[in-house]
């Protein structure tokens, strides 16, 4: 394998990494709040561990004789976990403290509940 070869391979498994940490994070809204941790938030740690030796790997296997290729990489994987870190904020902050399951979901459980009782 050349360097141009595990630059994209490592490039591909950054964006992977990147987009999984952002799908764990949205899973939650399909969800009510729960006492502990899930499936979900495991998957969105280990993304992030396993984004931490990636990200340098690819800087030092880029090819800066063309860095817009490599930036578009970075700037769309920095996208994603801008994404699912602000995601993940609000989640915290803002839905579970103030005791609120938003969305379609939530209505939707109400509306049964309300109907069975």
């Amino acid at each position: 394998m050349n360097k141009q070869q595990i630059n994209r391979t490592i490039g591909r498994i950054v964006v992977g990494l990147s987009f999984a940490a952002l799908l764990a994070v949205l899973s939650g809204y399909a969800q009510p709040p729960q006492p502990d941790e899930g499936t979900a938030a495991h998957i969105f740690q280990f993304s992030i561990v396993g984004l931490l030796p990636m990200l340098p790997a690819y800087l030092m296997t880029a090819d800066w004789k063309q860095p817009w290729r490599s930036v578009r990489l970075l700037a769309l994987s920095g996208a994603a976990l801008i994404a699912a870190f602000g995601a993940l904020y609000y989640l915290e902050h803002h839905r579970i403290k103030n005791g609120k399951n938003a969305g379609l979901l939530n209505a939707t459980v109400t509306n049964v509940q309300d109907l069975l009782t």
